[in-house]
């Protein structure tokens, strides 16, 4: 276990080194430096409120889960760049392939440890969800802007449960849930890395827009049936909606 704000600090720290060493390797302007460090900053804000109050320690898995967000943050600066001035397709897709693998990792740790908790579960729903936006911010500028749905749907799903206070019931788990977030991740750097054909690649991404909607579209109907029934289970206003995961 690490004091969070010695995690937090360590999250700052590496940033700003990979940060760097981007900068040196295919260059940084200004800007994207910020975007990189204003989403670290941001992160690190989000971390500290949602932790505080229930503990002072990041377990493992929340380390593992720290450290691809912290990546993310890095592809979000290179993401910048790219729209700003040079297509940047290998060390953005290169980045968030490491991301993704983490992914595969941290729901291992927690197992392995023992240090499963809600707040875990919340914070790999978020990091997932982040990276995802990023890379569809990436990708949309090469096939379209219809691309953003795959990354605003979750946040979409967020704000609902501002507005609707029954669209904040826990939802039933759903295995298939992980299996269309992964989809997401992998048909979205596969597609930021420009490896397939325009074809082929529209096609991945239009399935994977399907497999999410459907996804989302059957956890709407869950909630609507059951807008009635009491809430007893509502969780609070941070934990709206549930990231297919």
């Amino acid at each position: 276990m690490v004091a969070v704000r010695t995690a937090l600090a360590g999250a700052l720290v590496g940033l700003t080194g990979l940060l760097a060493g981007l900068s040196t390797q295919v260059g940084l302007s200004a800007l994207s430096w910020a975007v990189g460090a204003l989403c670290g900053v941001l992160l690190t804000v989000a971390v500290a409120r949602a932790r505080g109050p229930v503990g002072d320690d990041l377990g493992p898995a929340d380390l593992v889960t720290l450290v691809r967000a912290t990546i993310s943050c890095a592809v979000a600066a290179l993401v910048a760049e790219s729209w700003l001035q040079q297509s940047l397709a290998v060390p953005v897709a290169g980045l968030a392939a490491v991301a993704l693998v983490l992914d595969a990792v941290d729901g291992r740790v927690a197992r392995a440890t023992h240090t499963q908790s809600a707040f875990g579960a919340r914070f790999d729903g978020e990091a997932d969800a982040f990276l995802l936006l990023v890379l569809s911010v990436h990708v949309a500028e090469e096939y379209g802007v219809w691309v953003l749905t795959m990354g605003v749907a979750r946040y979409a799903f967020w704000t609902a449960g501002w507005v609707f206070a029954w669209f904040r019931r826990r939802l039933p788990s759903r295995p298939w849930c992980r299996v269309v977030a992964a989809v997401q991740g992998v048909v979205l750097v596969v597609a930021a890395a420009q490896v397939l054909p325009a074809g082929p690649t529209y096609a991945a991404l239009a399935v994977a827009l399907a497999l999410l909607v459907e996804s989302f579209g059957r956890d709407v109907l869950w909630l609507v049936r059951h807008r009635r029934d009491p809430l007893v289970d509502l969780p609070a206003r941070v934990e709206a909606g549930r990231l297919p995961a």
